[in-house]
C-alpha cells in the first residue's frame, strides 16, 4: 500500500508548489473524506480541461498541471493523486475505455482512486463538469463523468500506483490539444509494470 503514497516522476507531490497547494486545500479539514473532497473539487473546478478550452500546452507531471492550470483527464488525475498523497491519503490511477466523441474507435479516460478508511477504495473523476457531465464526490456511490456502458466500453478494475506508459507517452509526445485529441490512447498497450490493486467496478465500497 505504501506505493500509493510515493512521490514519483509524474506524481511529483514533493514539489514545493504541490505541497503548498495540498496544505492549503486541507486546511480546516480533520477527516480524510473532507480532505479528499476539497482536493477533488478544486482540481475538478479550478484546473481547466485541455480539450474543452483547446489548450496550446500539454501537461503531464502533477507540478506541470498545477503550474499551467490545465490538463487532459489523465493529467488532472495526476495532480489530484499528488495532492491526495501529499496529504497522506493513498491514491492511484484508474482507467475507463470509452467511445470517442466522433464515434471512431475508443480512448482511455483517466480517474483517481483514493483510499478512505471508512469506505475503502473510492473512484473519483476530476475531468471537469460541463453540460451533460456531473461528476461528484459522494462516498460510497460513484459519480463519474460517464458510466462506460456502451458496447466496447468498460471500467478497468485495477488501481495503478503510476500512470500507465501509453498515457505518459501520449501526453509527452503530442503538443497542443489537436495533437493529443488525434492520438488519444486506447487499451491494447495497457501493460502492467507492477501488480496493481483492484477497485470495485460497481458500487465503490471495497473491504
Amino acid at each position: 500500500m505504501d506505493r500509493y503514497l510515493k512521490s514519483t516522476e509524474i506524481i511529483d507531490w514533493q514539489t514545493p508548489a504541490v505541497r503548498e497547494c495540498a496544505g492549503r486545500l486541507a486546511a480546516g479539514h480533520t477527516d480524510p473524506e473532507g480532505i479528499a473532497q476539497a482536493c477533488f473539487e478544486w482540481v475538478r473546478d479550478r484546473i481547466r480541461h485541455s480539450g474543452d478550452h483547446r489548450a496550446s500546452v500539454t501537461t503531464c507531471r502533477a507540478s506541470e498541471v498545477l503550474r499551467e492550470e490545465t490538463g487532459w483527464c489523465f493529467a488532472k488525475s495526476h495532480l489530484l493523486a499528488a495532492l491526495l498523497r501529499a496529504n497522506g491519503l493513498r491514491a492511484g490511477l484508474c482507467y475507463q475505455r470509452l467511445s470517442r466523441d466522433e464515434g471512431n474507435g475508443f480512448t482511455l479516460h483517466g480517474l483517481v482512486a483514493v483510499h478512505l478508511p471508512a469506505f475503502g477504495w473510492y473512484r473519483i473523476d476530476a475531468r471537469g463538469n460541463k453540460p451533460g457531465v456531473d461528476a461528484r464526490f459522494c462516498p460510497s456511490i460513484e459519480r463519474l463523468a460517464w458510466p462506460g456502458k456502451e458496447q466496447g466500453e468498460m471500467n478497468f478494475p485495477e488501481i495503478w500506483p503510476d500512470p500507465v506508459p501509453v498515457v505518459v507517452d501520449c501526453l509527452q509526445s503530442n503538443h497542443g490539444w489537436e495533437a493529443v485529441k488525434a492520438n488519444l490512447p486506447d487499451i491494447p498497450v495497457l501493460v502492467a509494470e507492477a501488480e496493481p490493486e483492484a477497485a470495485h467496478s460497481g458500487r465503490s465500497r471495497r473491504e
